[in-house]
Parts: structure tokens; C-alpha cells; sequence
């Protein structure tokens, strides 16, 4: 390669020497003609301008230089001369400008100017330099300072370079001939505008006969038809750039385009067999995967989506499938309960077809295929089956404990028949209202029923297997209570009635509604009468408007409230079911003053005693006023009874009882000292107005007025009046006291043993009439010594 571009520079070299000779002679000519021609201005006689042509002295015969010279010499450029050069030595030559003294330096006595550097066009293409001629004995300038361009020439010097080194590209599988697939550009850094070095054309080294490209462009297409990505993904092109335009001798350069074919649907989805077999056991929960099939696409991501269904076998809906997205199989599910007593094998087929599919491909055939799956289940031992999902009983609500009201049944599913057993989830029925027998589902009553408390019981009812306890069913049992008449019509509501005492005979003082707790089938029909007792009232009468409401009518002309303030009415209800039930309900009647609109005013006896013309917010005053006074006294009472009270009791655990008892045994008939009970008996001493002493005395607490008590009071009847007198005292204190009286009571059944109430004669009686009294024991033993005439110890 190198070799080649050495011997490419020296044609051109000499190419270019030649057209140099040729164009340096013309100008050479030309220069000769016009050498350093100026113009010169001076005045006439008359003033006016002359033209005068002066002479140049300076001259060069070359201005142009090539590139990248590679001979062993200094390049030679040209010469600069002065016709005031008599060859004496007597002028200097002196250059400046751009690389003077660097690339470019000048003999100073011949004015040949050479290239001290191989130059790059690339780099810099044009110098702009400047030349002066100097007298070397004056030092002055002999010619004036002329400018003049060194052009560099090009030489094909860069090779084509492309702007990626590796270009990556993808075209569409099945795509006709001359599809673009990309366009791949090369860069020259040579003159475009200077022979063909620039000049760049494409070509395919590597990728033929699959790809073109255009040489002018650089657009590669594909060359071939139907190019199937199933049987060949990837391509590697090499493209060449060459410039001269692709003549011998021209650079290049190269560049890989990496092409892939990218997927279109032109393949049908394929089932690899066609027949699939699966077993399952018939308990196979709803939604639980049997089995997967799948259906091979060679094609890939959307274009491979596949679509199954089930189309014919399977018309009860026992299975369904459904797509696995990620692996793209059809997973088979269980859909409804499955029986192997019914049916032990299933067929049915399945469909897999595409969910995109492009139209110019429907040529290739029809993009589905088809499958048969059979499923083959195996029998399980199953949990027993009720005959219903749910049981509605109807009972009546009068059935007696111990009837039977309903009955479940349920049966081993299998082919072994398993004998059942019932019984009732009693978090159901907490109650214990129900009971079954476990042999034959039979449900009785345990407790009686109301309607009107509940009108429905819900209970869950248990099958289980009798040799497999663990299998067991539940079924929900609904009892519907039927409802029979045992309850009586009553009023709807409390009424408050009234009338007017200006009333007329026959007005309508009061409509009454009634209502029934049961729900007979027919709807409620009520009747409304009078007690017979009361049928003939001669102020007021019962009228039945036959729509189970009734209205009270006046049969007099005024009412006074003064004689009569309120009138009782029975009324009598009787419903329309069997058996019929009737109850008497009392209307409250009350008489009022009402105005001569009829509308009411007042219905209380002391509405009398205040003036007739009293206004209603005069009588809101007299309230207000009554509030203010109440106030006023129920502060004065609490400011007096927050005044300190000295306490009669100093003790630290006083809680302020006084409990006061009257249960004094006394010391018995010797005893005259130690209680005299003629205390309580006289009524003085009763009565005698005391100050309690557990509390100082206070202005606030009123003294009480003693009870006259008769003289010869019992003391029962004295307790029970002290206790009646403690319970109604206002002016207790406000803590708790506690006064007690106890009293055995009149007329024991034992006889006294007292000598008090003996006779007074005095007898004389043996003492061994008392030897009785030693085998009653050691309690009688002192009477024993007393009248057994022995000396005690």
C-alpha cells in the first residue's frame, strides 16, 4: 500500500511539473509585458491630470508549490529579481510575511526563494508573503514593497474515512427487493475542488448477494426477496470508499454495517402433537391448574403472542385455559366442580391461534391450530352432599316442644355409600331451640317458639361421613315461625283526650287507632265497641269507622270540670283472626276551659283563682318573679349553714353517725337502778321538747311541736310513733343518725319463772316437790339449792 502511494505521488508530481511548465510560461509571457507597470499623475500647462506608465522592476516566474514533497533537496519556489540587479551584488533581497525565515527562505543576493519544510495543503493551503529589493551601500529600497501568494497544490494525499467505524442497521424480514435498509458516509480531507481526490465512491466487498449499495450515495438495500429471519437473523456487510473515483491508484477506506432482520407474523402458531392427556382427582378445586399445552410460533414477541380457547367437547363449562403470558402456554383450569361418579373422562378441543396477524401474510395459511386434550379423572373420597343448598322450613308458632318440624338429607357421594351422621353447629343456635336426630336428619323443637320476638331462626345443620369423621358438609336452615293470633289488639298510642266545657252534643273530641303484634294473612281488621257494663253513657259515645279506627263523640251539651274533671271510657278491640282476641283499653278523658274556637285554654281547677283577663306574659312576670324569690332564699339557707359549727364530738375518726339504741337488758328483778321503763310510759317525758345533743343548736332548725300521746301509751305503739316522727322531721341534720327501738312484744308463750306475779298467800310447799328440778340439768341447778332446801355452793 505504501509503495503504491509513493509511486501515485511521483505521477502526480510529474503530471503537476508539466502543467507548471506550461502555466509558468504563460505567465511568464504575461509578466514580461506587464512588468511592474504603474501609473504616474502629473499637471499640464493647463492643470490637468497626465497619465505617465512607469516601468516595474521586479519579476518571478513561479508561485505555485505542491504539497508533500518528498525529494531529498529544498523545494524550490521562484525567484524574485529587479532590473536594478546588474548581477554586481550591489542589492539585497529580504522577505517577509507569512513562514518567512521558517517554511520559506530567500537567497539574499540571487532572490531564489525555497521551501525549508514539506508543507500540508490540509493545514495551511495559501501563504501571503511580501519582498523588498535594498540598495546594500544606501540601505534604501530600490523597489517599492510588493506582495505576492504562494498557493500550495493537492495532492491525493487522505484516504476516505467513514464516520463511524461500525454502523448498525435493521430491516424488516420479508422486505422486498431494493428496501433502504441505511446510508453509510465517507470522508475526503483533500480539494474537492483540485483534480478527483475527493472524489469518493461505494462499494459492498462483503455482503453480496444479500445487499447493494449505491456507489454515489452510500445507501445500502437489500438484494435479495423474502429473506426469512428464521433462517438467517444477522448480517455483516463490509463497505469499501474509494476516492479518484474508484480509478487505479485512488485511497480507501472501509466500515462494517451490521444488519438484522426484525420480526414480522409470517408463521402460524403449530401444536407439536395433537392429542394431550392429563388426569385430575374429581375434589380438583374451581380455578386449579391440570395441565399446560403449548403451541410453537416461530416467531417472536408480538408477533408470537398466542391466543387459546376451548371451541368444542365441553358444553357444561368443567374447565377453561387461559394464557401464560411469559412462556406463551395454555394453562388448563378447573372451572366448575368436577363428578367422577358422573362422568370419568373428558374431551373436548382447544384452538391456539395468533392475536396479531398482518394481512399480506393470510397467503402463508390460516394462523391457528387445533388440539385435542382429554382429562381423566380419578375418584376421591368426598365429604357427603346435601340435597338442597339451603332448606326454608315453616313452623307454626304454637307447636309444641318435641315435634318434629323439618327434616335435612344428605348422602355419601361415592360409590361406597358411607352411612351419615347429623348434628347442629350450636354457635348457631345457642339457645338449644332445635335438636336433630342423627340417624335420619330429623329436626324436633326443644323450646316454644314466639313469632313476635323472632320471627326467624337460622341454623347450620352438619353431615358427616359416620367411617370418616373428618369429612363433613354444612347447610344453612332457615325456619320461618308462622304466625298465630295470640296477642290482642291495643291502642296505637297513649291519647290525650280532652273536651271542652262549652262542648256540643255529638262533637268529635278524639279518633283512636289500634294495633296487633301478629300478622294475620289477610291483613288486620279491627272492630271497636263499648263495655256493655258502660254501653249507655250519657256523655260520651264509641262509633266504629270500619277502617280499624274509631271515633269518640259528646252525647251531652256542656261539661263542667269543677263537678267532673276527667271521665273514663272503656273501649273494647277485637281483631278479625281465629281464635279472635279482644282487649279493653281506657281512654282518659279530661275536661278543659277552652275558647269559643273550641281550642284548649286550661285544664286545671287552680287556672280559676288567677284573673280571666291575665295576659300571657304577665303570668311569664309572676314566674320569673317566683324564680327570683326561690333563689334568694335557697342562697340565704346555704350561707347560713356554711358557718362554722363547733362539733360535739372530737374524736378523729368521727364520721358524723350517731347511732341511738334502746335495747337495755337491765340487771334483772334486783335490779331498780338500772333502766325504769316508766320513762317511756309517761308523756311528759315523751313530749318534752330536746335540742338533739350531737349537733349545737341553730335558728335555722325550727322546734318541733310535741304529738299528744295519751298518758297510757303501750310502748309498741310509742316505738312505732317515734319512728314515724324520725322519718318525717324536716329539720334532721344532714348527716346520718340512727335510732333504734327494740321491742320483743306482748304475751309470751313461756310462762314466767319470776315469784313477782305469785300469789300472796304464801303455801307451804315440800321441798321435794323441786327435786325435779336437779334432772333438768346444771342450768337450774341454783333454783334446785334455793327450793330444793340445800345450800348452794
Amino acid at each position: 500500500m505504501q509503495t503504491m502511494r509513493i509511486l501515485y505521488n511521483l505521477h502526480f508530481i510529474m503530471c503537476a511539473n508539466i502543467f507548471f511548465l506550461v502555466h509558468t510560461t504563460s505567465v511568464g509571457k504575461k509578466l514580461q509585458q506587464h512588468i511592474t507597470a504603474e501609473k504616474k499623475t502629473s499637471l499640464n500647462r493647463d492643470g490637468k491630470k497626465i497619465l505617465h506608465r512607469i516601468k516595474r522592476g521586479w519579476m518571478w516566474n513561479q508561485f505555485f508549490l505542491l504539497e508533500e514533497y518528498t525529494g531529498s533537496d529544498t523545494q524550490y519556489v521562484g525567484k524574485l529579481h529587479t532590473d536594478h540587479d546588474k548581477g554586481e551584488g550591489n542589492l539585497k533581497y529580504i522577505l517577509s510575511g507569512d513562514g518567512a525565515g521558517s517554511v520559506f527562505i530567500i537567497d539574499e543576493n540571487t532572490g531564489d526563494i525555497q521551501a525549508a519544510k514539506r508543507l500540508d495543503r490540509e493545514e495551511k493551503s495559501m501563504y501571503v508573503l511580501r519582498a523588498m529589493a535594498i540598495d546594500r551601500k544606501t540601505g534604501k529600497q530600490v523597489e517599492p514593497e510588493s506582495q505576492f501568494v504562494i498557493k500550495i497544490h493537492d495532492i491525493n494525499d487522505n484516504e476516505p474515512k467513514f464516520t463511524k467505524d461500525v454502523y448498525y442497521a435493521s430491516v424488516p424480514e420479508m422486505s422486498e427487493v431494493g428496501t433502504s435498509v441505511i446510508q453509510v458516509t465517507a470522508l475526503d480531507n483533500d480539494d474537492p475542488s483540485y483534480g478527483n481526490s475527493a472524489k469518493i465512491v461505494y462499494s459492498i466487498i462483503q455482503g453480496q448477494p444479500y445487499f447493494s449499495i449505491d456507489p454515489e450515495s452510500g445507501i445500502i438495500k437489500t438484494a435479495l426477496p423474502d429473506m426469512n429471519r428464521e433462517n438467517r437473523e444477522h448480517y455483516q456487510v463490509v463497505i469499501q470508499a474509494k476516492d479518484m473515483g474508484g480509478q487505479m491508484g485512488g485511497l480507501s477506506g472501509t466500515t462494517t454495517v451490521n444488519i438484522t432482520l426484525t420480526d414480522v407474523n409470517d408463521n402460524p402458531p403449530r401444536f407439536p402433537q395433537s392429542i394431550y392427556q392429563f388426569s385430575s382427582t374429581e375434589s380438583a378445586a374451581i380455578g386449579k391448574a391440570i395441565g399446560r399445552i403449548k403451541a410453537n410460533d416461530e416467531d417472536m414477541g408480538k408477533n408470537a403472542e398466542i391466543h387459546y380457547k376451548i371451541i368444542d367437547g365441553d358444553e357444561e363449562g368443567h374447565f377453561d385455559i387461559i394464557t401464560d403470558q411469559e412462556t406463551q402456554e395454555g394453562i388448563i383450569t378447573v372451572k366448575k366442580l368436577l363428578d367422577f361418579e358422573s362422568r370419568r373422562l373428558h374431551t373436548f378441543e382447544v384452538e391456539a391461534s395468533n392475536m396479531n396477524v398482518e394481512p399480506r401474510f393470510f397467503h402463508l395459511g390460516p394462523f391457528k391450530d387445533t388440539a385435542t386434550v382429554k382429562v381423566v379423572l380419578q375418584d376421591a373420597d368426598e365429604a357427603p352432599v346435601f340435597s338442597k343448598s339451603f332448606y326454608v322450613i315453616e313452623v307454626d308458632e304454637d307447636a309444641k316442644e318435641g315435634n318434629i318440624v323439618g327434616q335435612v338429607t344428605a348422602q355419601d357421594p361415592d360409590s361406597s355409600k358411607n352411612p351419615v351422621r347429623y348434628s347442629i353447629d350450636r354457635n348457631t343456635d345457642i339457645e338449644k331451640m332445635f335438636s336433630i336426630y342423627s340417624g335420619n336428619g330429623s329436626i324436633f323443637l326443644e323450646k316454644s317458639l314466639d313469632r313476635e320476638e323472632i320471627p326467624w331462626h337460622n341454623i347450620t345443620v352438619i353431615a358427616t361421613e359416620a367411617n370418616n369423621p373428618k369429612l363433613s358438609r354444612s347447610v344453612h336452615v332457615y325456619f320461618k315461625i308462622l304466625d298465630i293470633n295470640d296477642h290482642a289488639p291495643e291502642f296505637a298510642k297513649h291519647y290525650e283526650t280532652f273536651v271542652c266545657e262549652n262542648a256540643k252534643q255529638g262533637q268529635l273530641i278524639q279518633t283512636v287507632s289500634a294495633i296487633d303484634k301478629d300478622e294475620p294473612p289477610r291483613g288486620h281488621r279491627f272492630y271497636f265497641e263499648m263495655v256493655p257494663d258502660f254501653s249507655i253513657n250519657p256523655n260520651f259515645t264509641v262509633l266504629d269507622n270500619k277502617d280499624n279506627t274509631a271515633s269518640i263523640f259528646t252525647k251531652r251539651n256542656g261539661y263542667n270540670r269543677h263537678k267532673i274533671s276527667t271521665y273514663v271510657l272503656p273501649i273494647i278491640i277485637f281483631d278479625n283472626d281465629y281464635p279472635v282476641q279482644s282487649s279493653t283499653e281506657t281512654l282518659t278523658i279530661r275536661v278543659c276551659a277552652c275558647d269559643s274556637k273550641g281550642n284548649m285554654q286550661s285544664c286545671n281547677l287552680e287556672a280559676t283563682f288567677f284573673p280571666a283577663g291575665l295576659s300571657t306574659g304577665a303570668l311569664i312576670a309572676i314566674l320569673l318573679c317566683i324564680i327570683i324569690l326561690l333563689t334568694l332564699v335557697i342562697l340565704f339557707t346555704a350561707l347560713k349553714r356554711q358557718r362554722k359549727k363547733e362539733p360535739l364530738i372530737f374524736s378523729k375518726d368521727d364520721v358524723r353517725d350517731n347511732v341511738v339504741t334502746y335495747n337495755d337488758e337491765g340487771g334483772g328483778e334486783e335490779d331498780t337502778q338500772a333502766f325504769d321503763i316508766s320513762t317511756l310510759r309517761n308523756p311528759e317525758a315523751r313530749d318534752e321538747n330536746k335540742l338533739r345533743r350531737d349537733i349545737l343548736p341553730d335558728t335555722v332548725f325550727q322546734i318541733r311541736k310535741p304529738v299528744p300521746l295519751w298518758e297510757n301509751i303501750d310502748v309498741q305503739d310509742f316505738i312505732h310513733k317515734r319512728l314515724n316522727e324520725n322519718d318525717t322531721d324536716t329539720t334532721a341534720p344532714p348527716y346520718d343518725s340512727l335510732a333504734t327501738y327494740a321491742y320483743e312484744g306482748n304475751d309470751s308463750i313461756a310462762e314466767t319463772l319470776s315469784s313477782l306475779e305469785s300469789p300472796a298467800i304464801e303455801e307451804n310447799l315440800d321441798d321435794d316437790n323441786y327435786v325435779y328440778l336437779r334432772e333438768w340439768g346444771p342450768q337450774f341447778k341454783k333454783l334446785a339449792d334455793m327450793y330444793g332446801g340445800q345450800e348452794s355452793d
